[in-house]
């Protein structure tokens, strides 16, 4: 099978939250934002996957952007993960590298699709 490194690199980020939510809810005892945080950051992969199965270049496109706005949100959960003082500085920046590289990622997919139409 093709590799797919946005696959890839979403399945790895998603993998990542989903263990940030158990530390968030085992150690700091937050359960309102871990809960946002898995659901948007999960979202990135499975639309990502999603897209890959479309019925058209349109479909395509939609998927990437969903994709894209969960990015968003994801991002911001972390910003305020990290100014509530719930994940120190290190886990934050980590995390964020991450989340902005599969925003690149999304954008330029976005960008060579709309292209190739």
């Amino acid at each position: 099978m093709k590799e797919n490194i946005l696959i890839d690199k979403s399945i790895d980020f998603a993998a990542r939250i989903i263990k940030l939510r158990k530390f968030l809810e085992e150690k700091q005892k937050e359960h309102i934002i871990s809960k946002q945080i898995v659901r948007s950051g999960t979202s990135i992969g499975a639309n990502i996957n999603e897209a890959q199965y479309g019925n058209s270049k349109a479909d395509f496109i939609s998927k990437l952007h969903i994709s894209l706005k969960e990015t968003a949100e994801t991002e911001y959960w972390l910003r305020l993960l990290n100014k509530s003082e719930y994940v120190d500085e290190k886990l934050f920046k980590s995390l964020l590298d991450d989340c902005l590289e599969l925003k690149k990622l999304l954008i330029s997919s976005i960008n060579t699709a709309k292209n190739n139409s």
